[in-house]
């Protein structure tokens, strides 16, 4: 998604844990040409939120766009989970998006346009067994980003959330690589094969065009039909 909208001119505010892969993506940035600025942060934390958002407006002025993606899935029955696991899992694919549009929707008012984007999963429309805190947490991103699309539609900002289906990505490496029946999902899936990480890049860049200034409130689901069934 960052290297889709820094393709399109938009200017890169990266934002991880991980410094290595902050630094991979903007040097994958640089070298199209697009400006990308790094910002080590865990957007659980809320001071860390709130130093995030003073120093990406030091550093650019303003934010027009926002892209909750922050994930993580811990795949255990509901009796075995941990208090911590789940608090985890919640903090952060959830709570994270409402500290991050916290800061930064103020930035964005004003100004005639905005962009939020938030990432939930066919999970928060459908599940699988182990899913308990993952589905949980993804509904809520769904529930979020109607009320918040409510909450600053007159200012001009869009909030949609995106729901992927089954992507070939990092989080779910363990399944594409496991002889577990969950690995073989692409069965499932009528187009038959994995989501690749640029489509939904493409998907992001087109949301955060003119032409979607009209969609908000909602979710698009890209999952190669498997809801459908």
């Amino acid at each position: 998604m960052a290297l889709a909208l820094g393709g399109a001119g938009a200017r890169l505010a990266l934002v991880s844990r991980d410094r290595a892969k902050l630094d991979e993506t903007a040097a994958q940035a640089a070298a199209t040409g697009a400006e990308a600025a790094v910002f080590q942060t865990d957007v659980t934390d809320e001071e860390q939120v709130r130093q995030l958002e003073r120093d990406v407006v030091a550093r650019f002025g303003r934010a027009d766009i926002l892209i909750n993606n922050a994930g993580i899935a811990v795949r255990k029955t509901v009796v075995d989970y941990t208090l911590e696991e789940w608090r985890s899992v919640i903090d952060t694919n959830l709570t994270s998006v409402f500290l991050m549009c916290r800061s930064f929707v103020p930035h964005m008012r004003g100004r005639g346009y905005g962009r939020i984007i938030n990432i939930s999963s066919i999970m928060g429309h459908v599940s699988l067994p182990l899913r308990s805190a993952y589905s949980a947490s993804k509904s809520g991103v769904l529930g979020f980003t109607r009320a918040l699309a409510l909450e600053v539609a007159a200012d001009g900002i869009a909030v949609v959330a995106i729901s992927p289906g089954p992507f070939a990505t990092e989080m779910t490496a363990p399944l594409r690589n496991s002889a577990d029946p969950l690995a073989q999902m692409s069965a499932s899936v009528p187009m038959a094969r994995w989501g690749e990480p640029e489509e939904v890049g493409s998907l992001a860049l087109f949301l955060c065009s003119d032409g979607a200034a009209y969609i908000t409130g909602t979710d698009v689901v890209i999952d190669g039909g498997w809801i459908a069934r």
